[in-house]
C-alpha cells in the first residue's frame, strides 16, 4: 500500500485517496479506496462511466494486489502497455471515474504476511466473501467452517460494510472482484449454477469472450460462478451488486492458480513463484482491464444507464452511502465515526416515527369524525 500512496502523491491531478474505516464489536478495520479521474474539476461524477474495482479480498492471495498497482501505475503513466494506442486511451478515460480497492482485507493480509500464508478470512476469521447478504449462511454439504465462516450476520464484518457503502454511494455501472487460485472469468450467479436471463446476461458473456480470447488466450473457464467452478458459494460480493446494487455488468475474476502445488503450499497455488510468470499475469490482466474500460461503455451503451432498484436498500445502508459520497466527492479522508453515524440513525427514525404516528392520529380523528354524525333515515317513518 506504500507504493500506492505514494504514487497517489506524485499525481494530485489524477488520483485521490479516501480512507475508510469502520468498527463492529471490538474489531476494527480500514480500506483505502483510491479514485482515477482525468477531469476531477467536474464535482458530479454520475454522467460519468463508472467502475469499481476490488483486489486482495482474501489475505493469501497477494498477486491481486500487485495488479492493482500495475493498473494505476499505467494510468498515472509510469507505466505503459505495448501496443497500447496513448491518443485513444485518453479519450477512452476522459469519460470514465474508476475506484480502485487495492487491498480489500488489509486485516488478513498482514496475518499473511506474518508467516500464516494459507489465511483466507479477515482479522477475526470470516471470509468476507459469504458476508453479503445476497443467500447469507446457507451451507452446502462441502461447506468447509474454516475456510467459508460466514460471520454472525449478513455485513458483521467492517470490511464488507465499508464496500457495500461504496458501493450504494458511488452506483458503479461495472464491478470486479478480482482473486487468485484458478484462471477463470466468472459472471452471476455464485449461489445457484444460473446466469441471468435476457440482454444483460449476453453483454457480460460477450465482454468475457473478448477477454479471454485477448488475454487469456482462451484458456479462462466461463461462465457464472456457481455453474463453473464445481461450488455453490452463498453471500458473495458479486450476487449482491447485481442483485442489490443493479451493477448492470458484475464479475468475479480469477487471475492465477497453480493447480500443481501441494494443498498446504498456499503461496504458492495463489501466487507466481518466478519473475517471468509473474510479469506475464500483471502484463497479461492489467491489459485485460484496459480493454473493460475501453470495450465496457460501447456495450452497455451511451447513456449509460441504470435499472431503478426494485428492492429497499435499508436506512443505514442509504445514509451510510450517503455520507461516503459526500466526503469521498471532494478527496478528504473519511472516518465513519460509529457514535456520528448512531446519532444520523436515530434521529432518522424518529422522524419517520413521529411521522407515522401523526399520520395515525389524523386518520383515526376522520374515522371518529365520520361515525359519530347522527344517523338520518332516507325512508320517512
Amino acid at each position: 500500500m506504500e507504493e500506492i500512496k505514494a504514487l497517489v502523491i506524485r499525481h494530485p491531478d489524477k488520483f485521490t485517496l479516501d480512507t475508510i474505516k469502520a468498527r463492529n464489536k471490538g474489531y476494527s478495520a480500514e480500506i483505502d479506496v483510491v479514485t482515477y479521474c482525468r477531469r476531477r474539476q467536474e464535482a458530479d461524477d454520475k454522467p460519468k462511466f463508472r467502475i469499481l474495482l476490488s483486489f486482495g479480498q482474501h489475505g493469501r492471495e497477494l498477486i491481486t494486489s500487485e495488479v492493482a498497482l500495475r493498473i494505476l501505475s499505467i494510468l498515472s503513466k509510469e507505466k505503459f502497455l505495448p501496443d497500447l494506442d496513448l491518443a485513444s486511451l485518453d479519450q477512452t478515460l476522459d469519460n470514465l471515474v474508476i475506484k480502485v480497492v487495492p487491498m480489500e482485507n488489509l486485516n488478513g493480509r498482514r496475518l499473511v504476511e506474518a508467516g500464516d500464508l494459507c489465511e483466507r478470512r479477515n482479522g477475526r476469521g470470516v471470509d468476507l466473501n459469504r458476508n453479503w447478504s445476497v443467500d447469507w449462511g446457507k451451507k452446502e454439504k462441502d461447506y468447509d467452517p474454516y475456510e467459508e465462516n460466514p460471520g454472525t450476520a449478513p455485513f458483521s464484518e467492517p470490511e464488507a460494510q465499508i464496500m457495500r457503502k461504496i458501493a450504494v454511494s458511488f452506483d458503479p455501472h461495472i464491478w470486479v472482484n478480482i482473486h487468485s487460485g484458478m484462471e477463470a472469468l466468472f459472471m452471476p450467479y455464485d449461489h445457484k449454477n444460473t446466469t441471468p436471463d435476457g440482454v444483460p446476461s449476453q453483454k457480460m458473456k460477450s465482454l468475457l469472450e473478448e477477454l479471454n480470447q485477448l488475454h487469456c488466450q482462451k484458456r479462462c473457464m466461463i461462465g457464472s460462478g456457481g455453474g463453473s467452478v464445481g461450488y455453490l458459494a452463498h453471500g458473495t460480493a458479486t450476487d449482491f451488486m447485481f442483485d442489490i446494487v443493479k451493477v448492470p455488468m458484475a464479475f468475479t475474476f480469477e487471475i492465477y492458480g497453480d493447480g500443481a502445488a501441494a494443498s498446504r503450499d498456499c503461496f504458492k497455488m495463489f501466487n507466481p513463484t518466478d519473475f517471468g510468470t509473474f510479469n506475464r499475469v500483471l502484463h497479461e490482466w492489467s491489459a485485460a482491464f484496459f480493454t473493460i474500460f475501453k470495450l465496457g461503455p460501447n456495450l452497455l451503451g451511451s447513456n449509460y444507464s441504470k435499472p431503478a432498484l426494485d428492492k429497499w436498500v435499508s436506512i443505514d445502508e442509504y445514509l451510510d452511502g450517503y455520507l461516503v459520497e459526500r466526503s469521498s466527492r471532494y478527496g478528504k479522508k473519511t472516518e465513519l465515526l460509529d457514535l456520528g453515524m448512531q446519532e444520523i440513525r436515530t434521529y432518522f427514525r424518529l422522524f419517520l416515527l413521529s411521522s407515522v404516528l401523526l399520520l395515525f392520529m389524523f386518520c383515526s380523528r376522520i374515522s371518529k369524525s365520520k361515525f359519530s354524525r347522527p344517523i338520518v333515515s332516507a325512508i320517512p317513518l
